[in-house]
């Protein structure tokens, strides 16, 4: 089988804050699923931020970003709301399900006190911007979603036209060991495996991959910031999530000492 060649790799577009864009608009098709998109690269954050950051019970937590996503999100359209300017999108989300769910909690205790109903106390929508909040639990799990997405991205782009080299070379050069599951494979195990002509060839194919897989993570952060330098700081941030959450595992699978 003929092989694409190197060069033509990777080429993936750069969409700057195109999913954000499609989410807030009037198109309804293009607003469902660009929502779904975003969703679904964020949710598994929210959760955590809420579970972990905010101890609040799993089911709690379930039935409190339903909420958020049917009044602030579906209904109240706040992803319109979201500007480049004023800071990172994630921290935009994580600072508006925090006010909504300081919202519900005053809401509920209002029924509480009036039970006719009536209830005064609801959330400013000038107090949703998108502030800079720490947040180790919703960052290490937005880091670990965008990271799996990339990686289907990759390996999706590699089977067509069918690449095996380079995404099987990428995998046991780069993914395995770094996940933790398995050694690097040697380039002469490589070199039988796919047919290289030399270690060289297989390491070429290597630095492919890599640019392959830098281009498909900027391509996918293209879709919610705005410029390179955004970009670049988004990776940089990726990349010391990983490694302080990669350490942190470490620290806490080894046993204690005596």
């Amino acid at each position: 089988m003929r092989r694409q060649p190197l060069e033509n790799l990777g080429e993936f577009p750069t969409t700057h804050w195109s999913l954000v864009g499609r989410a807030g608009s009037d198109d309804l098709a293009a607003k469902r699923k660009s929502l779904e998109q975003l969703l679904t690269r964020y949710m598994p954050a929210l959760r955590a931020h809420l579970v972990l950051r905010k101890r609040i019970p799993p089911d709690r937590a379930d039935d409190v970003l339903q909420g958020f996503l049917t009044s602030k999100i579906l209904e109240q359209g706040i992803i319109a709301r979201a500007e480049r300017e004023k800071g990172r999108f994630r921290n935009f989300l994580m600072v508006a399900l925090d006010r909504f769910h300081i919202s519900e909690i005053r809401r509920e205790q209002a029924m509480k006190r009036r039970p006719d109903g009536f209830v005064a106390i609801d959330e400013d929508p000038d107090m949703v911007r998108s502030e800079p909040a720490a947040d180790r639990a919703f960052d290490v799990a937005w880091a670990r979603q965008l990271l799996s997405e990339v990686i289907r991205r990759m390996e999706a782009a590699c089977q067509s036209p069918p690449r095996p080299d380079v995404w099987g070379v990428f995998q046991t050069r780069i993914l395995a060991p770094t996940l933790g599951q398995g050694e690097e494979e040697p380039y002469d195990s490589l070199v039988r495996r796919y047919g290289f002509t030399s270690p060289a060839q297989a390491s070429n194919v290597l630095m492919t991959a890599k640019r392959m897989f830098i281009r498909t993570l900027r391509s996918m952060i293209g879709e919610y910031e705005k410029n390179q330098e955004d970009i670049d700081a988004e990776i940089a941030d990726l990349f010391v999530i990983l490694s302080q959450s990669s350490k942190t595992d470490t620290a806490n699978e080894r046993p204690d000492a005596p």
